[in-house]
């Protein structure tokens, strides 16, 4: 039997608190079904997805998204160190009710979900990463332009052009604006921008923990996971190379890799409807 449609979208589903060990973790969550938790990428907060990619994926899933602890509109200490984003995530969804639930993650997010999943796999049913990196050594690092961008003070849309989409592409560029413009359509209940000193400060204190170092045998767990993993990358990925992966996939038992044309670091926002047809798709098939 069809689900009763929810009357919001994302761009006007209220945001919701949970308290939990002294901290109050921000959410929103759209849609029925399975439920599908959504880690965010650096310096993203709630209002940093793109509302049609999470709008097609809520026609299924039960989707939730959240601000790490301290930023946006959670309280408690902030932090990029990989294993207390992933706590965030998990400890989301121990308030929620949610025993097994798929994890999913873009950038900075894939690293969490993948730490999450190596920690507590028995608690989550799939693994989805976007625009990501393998655990370990890789052979290809970040482009230098990313870093001139990334660490503006205020990114405009040229610095998200230049972050998020292939810059050289007239399609690209325009779903560049696209995107941006669905983004702004949200005006009220938004999660505020994270302060670039705040940013700075949480990158020091990884202390070179910024780069999924494989200290906890990441590696090998995804090499021998039975656990279905979707990576979804485009093939103009100035962060994290697409290459990367393809040095990693053909040694592991259940990763598939799904290489979007002519596209950046956030294929989700350039293809929000392909990409969320992909991982419906994905969750769907046993």
């Amino acid at each position: 039997m069809d689900m009763p449609a929810s009357p919001h979208t994302a761009v006007n589903v209220p945001t919701r608190f949970v308290e939990v060990k002294g901290r109050r973790l921000a959410y929103r969550e759209l849609g029925q079904g399975v439920p599908l938790i959504l880690c965010l990428r650096f310096r993203g907060v709630l209002d940093s997805w793109d509302p049609a990619f999470l709008d097609a994926l809520a026609v299924h899933h039960r989707v939730i998204t959240f601000d790490y602890s301290g930023l946006g509109q959670s309280t408690g200490t902030p932090s990029y160190v990989r294993t207390r984003m992933a706590q965030d995530a998990l400890d989301l969804a121990d308030a929620l009710g949610l025993e097994r639930f798929v994890i999913g993650g873009w950038s900075l997010g894939g690293i969490a979900a993948q730490v999450m999943t190596r920690l507590h796999p028995e608690r989550v049913i799939k693994l989805i990463l976007i625009g990501t990196t393998p655990p370990g050594k890789v052979r290809f690092g970040p482009k230098p332009i990313f870093f001139e961008r990334a660490l503006k003070p205020v990114n405009d849309l040229d610095d998200e052009t230049v972050l998020f989409f292939h810059p050289p592409s007239r399609r690209s560029r325009a779903a560049a604006v696209a995107s941006h413009n669905r983004i702004a359509a949200r005006t009220t209940d938004t999660s505020p921008a994270i302060p670039i000193d705040t940013v700075m400060k949480l990158l020091a204190e990884t202390k070179g923990d910024d780069l999924f170092v494989d200290d906890n045998g990441y590696r090998d767990f995804l090499m021998a996971t039975d656990i279905p993993v979707l990576v979804i990358s485009g093939d103009q990925e100035i962060v994290f190379p697409v290459e990367n992966w393809f040095d990693v996939t053909p040694r592991t038992q259940s990763v598939h890799l799904m290489v979007l044309p002519q596209m950046g670091h956030g294929p989700q926002h350039e293809a929000p409807e392909v990409c969320a047809d992909l991982m419906t798709s994905f969750i769907a098939n046993r």
